[in-house]
């Protein structure tokens, strides 16, 4: 039964809903789309600007991918210390400043690489495990709906800062862009969280003298001691790497099917939106049915987009639907891995747990596009690459068949 203080707020109602739409705003705002979204766009400029070649401008994004990797873990132990909503205010506030300094760039590329590693330290705390931590709170029965909404704001961010970010350039300069994006974590972001992204019973807690309630769940080292962590660090290893390492990929691979550049922006402008509806459906779907089975099935559509493009001969049709098939998986990875954590090791370290996967999908993501990169380079093809993500994609969703029965985690009163 409920505490006093959480019967005030049930779960799955009004109140959650104003939560997931803070989450999504505070998602949208941080350090995941945001640097990932414009780099290319502002590549250019600094190549001009400086000389810089555009690999070494590329090289930006695996400095925060590996740094990432290392901070993923402390946000997480910092959610679940100090709570998600001072980690996610702090975290927007110096992402943004960070953001901004990279206006000031002089020419140095070390400099430029030191300004993304101190962005990718500050700004962990605007990541995935955050937001999913409070939202897996409020909801029950909608839970995978909750969470696939609040996480379509990577892809709301991805659909419309480059129009931005671009007319931003193009009239006021680069060095303006730079501040005017970091800026809107500040403006937008951090209002919206203060005001509106609350935990289940804070409020209640505030106006009762009853106990604030906490959900039970593993301590991390019991979740290292669970077969099912490692099935799911295998699991998603794997999925990762397949999902990831066609993305920026997708115009090269286009290409050696001899697809006109002018195909190619046609058939990859339905990426961003499909992999916002993966979100949203994979979500409902996780609602309804057993987390790892619709899995399996849901992943079973990237692994035949991928199959479709290693085919020597790829019609317009076949790369369409190829491309929606890699986006709705690509959509789903995130709700998957929230959602199986919530359900599987429960909300007592959840951040720290989530932080730790969070790891795992970094290394496996840096490095596929690596090696789809790798494998073109090396056969001027990736029918075997995509092959390669066709069987990592199958052995994923089999693995987590092996997770078993949710089970129960109890609310109990706060420490």
């Amino acid at each position: 039964m409920e505490s006093p203080s959480s019967a005030l707020q049930p779960r799955d109602g009004r109140a959650g809903w104003v939560v997931v739409f803070a989450a999504m705003i505070g998602l949208a705002m941080g350090l995941s789309p945001l640097p990932f979204y414009t780099v290319g766009m502002f590549a250019p400029e600094l190549q001009s600007a400086f000389g810089w070649t555009f690999a070494s401008l590329m090289g930006a994004i695996t400095v925060q991918s590996l740094v990432v990797m290392a901070t993923g873990p402390m946000a997480g132990f910092a959610v679940d210390r100090f709570g998600p909503r001072p980690v996610a205010l702090v975290s927007l506030v110096l992402f943004g400043l960070t953001f901004m300094s990279l206006s000031l760039s002089n020419g140095n590329l070390w400099i430029y690489y030191a300004q993304w590693m101190l962005m990718s330290v500050v700004g962990a705390g605007t990541l995935t495990a955050t937001w999913t931590y409070t939202v897996n709170g409020w909801f029950e029965k909608h839970r995978g709906l909750a969470i696939g909404v609040a996480s379509t704001g990577t892809g709301i961010t991805g659909f419309l800062v480059k129009p931005f970010a671009a007319w931003l350039i193009g009239d006021f300069g680069w060095r303006t862009a730079f501040v005017v994006i970091g800026a809107l974590p500040i403006v937008v972001g951090v209002p919206v969280v203060a005001l509106l992204f609350r935990e289940r019973g804070e409020r209640a807690a505030i106006n009762s003298t009853a106990p604030a309630i906490v959900e039970g769940g593993a301590t991390l080292r019991e979740a290292l001691h669970d077969r099912r962590f490692w099935v799911m660090t295998f699991a998603f290893l794997l999925i990762a790497f397949a999902l990831t390492a066609p993305t920026p990929n997708l115009e090269n691979i286009l290409k050696t099917r001899h697809f006109a550049l002018a195909e190619i922006g046609a058939i990859t402008a339905g990426f961003g939106l499909s992999v916002i509806a993966g979100r949203v459906i994979g979500g409902w779907l996780l609602d309804r049915f057993w987390a790892p089975g619709c899995a399996l099935v849901i992943l079973a559509m990237p692994a035949l987009g991928s199959f479709m493009l290693a085919q020597p001969q790829v019609d317009t049709s076949h790369a369409v639907l190829s491309v929606i098939a890699l986006g709705l998986g690509a959509g789903f990875e995130f709700d998957l891995l929230a959602y199986l954590i919530a359900r599987y090791f429960g909300r007592r370290n959840y951040g720290t747990i989530y932080g730790c996967f969070y790891t795992v999908i970094a290394f496996g993501g840096g490095l596929g596009p690596v090696v789809y990169g790798w494998a073109f380079d090396t056969m001027g093809r990736y029918d075997v690459a995509l092959m390669a993500g066709v069987g990592c994609l199958v052995a994923g969703g089999i693995s987590l068949l092996a997770m078993g029965r949710y089970p129960i985690w109890r609310e109990e009163p706060a420490a």
